[in-house]
């Protein structure tokens, strides 16, 4: 409301003129011969641009007229020549700054599933969108007549089994010889490892899940020929241990550290999650001078999917008593620096104006953080700032404490 006072009063001369010198205008064409309608009614160039000359001539007299009575008021009245401003009690605050980085969400557990077998995918177990547990068969492969090899093992493991126990008896009592104990035990022992590989061989037909998750995408279909760690089968995804991945300039590296709070942002999901920093990168990328930051995000909803972009508000400085002033009234000199104007010797409404080179700090919004040059409770020019000079007397609209 002040403000808006203050802009009135100052048009307010500017609009008294105008309507003066309109009338003296208006009176003085009502004092001529002819009318401005009956001249342009008269349609005559010639006419119409003579007319206009003299109107035009009028008014520079009455112009240098009314400038020669602004200069006897301001003469005759001192509040005239006093520039009129409002003021803003600096206060101090607390200030927080936050950085700001884009990053994408991330899942550790998010993998194409690969056969470690080649073969005819013969049977596929599960359908996309199902949920899964670790070690849940997922899909079988033709074992090629694996299991008719492992049969014909087990016979002969079984018959060497057998031989190893009964020499070991009679070895036991000390009948035979050593040499027949220790080939009967090494033919044992190699049928039962022969035995355990090709279970082995075998298991890998099966594709079991690494971890619980949920199987997002069944990329191959049932009856393909699929090849081991070449053909792409599902795509499992567990939605449960999210982080969101950013990367941050090093000139933050002493202010962006783990255990940092956080403040991670959704646009899409107008979603708001309040974490901390995990782990924060040691290498600084050459190429783009940043370090990764890690984030986990909780996501019981589940609607926070990977690749998700995401916005990051880190708390990197902190002032509890900082000095917060608009921008829009700094003004800066031929040398660079930056400057202000406050009150001084203040009596009533009026005071004198003092200009203050100031050192600034970090910004948030509209407003800046002032190191050097203010202090608590000044009484700092907002509203006709510009206009004001150094050690000018002015007179104060608003009295703020």
């Amino acid at each position: 409301f002040e403000n808006k006072i203050f802009k009135n009063f100052q048009n307010m001369k500017k609009i008294m003129l105008t309507m003066f010198v309109t009338l003296l205008i208006v009176g003085c064409g009502n004092n001529s011969s002819s009318s401005v309608e009956e001249v342009i009614a008269t349609n005559n160039l010639e006419k119409i641009r003579t007319y206009k000359t003299s109107l035009n001539q009028k008014y520079q007299i009455l112009s240098s007229q009314i400038k020669q009575l602004e200069e006897k008021i301001a003469e005759l009245d001192p509040e005239e020549k006093i520039p009129l401003v409002s003021v803003l009690a600096v206060k101090e605050s607390v200030f927080e700054h936050f950085l700001e980085l884009q990053g994408s969400v991330n899942t550790d557990q998010n993998i194409v599933i690969t056969p470690e077998f080649s073969g005819i995918l013969t049977k596929i177990y599960v359908k996309e969108g199902q949920t899964v547990r670790k070690g849940q068969l997922l899909a079988k492969i033709d074992d090629g007549g694996l299991d008719q090899q492992l049969a014909q093992l087990n016979i002969q493991a079984a018959l060497a089994k057998t031989t190893f126990e009964r020499q070991q008896r009679l070895w036991e009592q000390k009948i035979g010889s050593e040499i027949q104990y220790l080939q009967a035990k090494s033919s044992y022992e190699a049928q039962a490892e022969a035995v355990d590989q090709l279970k082995a061989q075998i298991a890998k037909t099966t594709i079991r899940a690494p971890f619980s998750g949920t199987i997002d995408d069944v990329i191959t279909e049932q009856g393909n020929v699929v090849g081991a760690g070449q053909s792409a089968l599902f795509r499992l995804v567990n939605l449960n241990d999210m982080y969101v991945e950013a990367k941050v300039p090093e000139s933050h590296i002493t202010n962006v550290t783990k255990g940092k709070a956080v403040t991670v942002i959704f646009p899409i999901l107008a979603k708001k999650v309040k974490t901390k920093i995990r782990q924060a990168g040691n290498y600084i990328n050459p190429a783009n001078r940043t370090f990764k930051i890690e984030v986990p995000i909780p996501n019981k909803a589940r609607d926070i999917k990977p690749n998700l972009t995401a916005k990051l508000e880190i708390n990197d400085y902190t002032n509890p008593q900082a000095i917060l002033i608009p921008q829009s009234i700094i003004s800066e000199n031929a040398k660079g620096q930056q400057y202000v104007y406050i009150i001084r010797s203040q009596k009533e409404n009026k005071g004198i104006a003092k200009k203050v080179i100031i050192k600034t700090g970090k910004t948030q919004g509209d407003k800046i953080e002032v190191l050097e040059g203010l202090k608590n409770h000044d009484q700092l020019i907002q509203e006709g700032a510009r206009s004001v000079k150094d050690n000018q007397e002015v007179k104060i609209l608003n009295l703020n404490d």
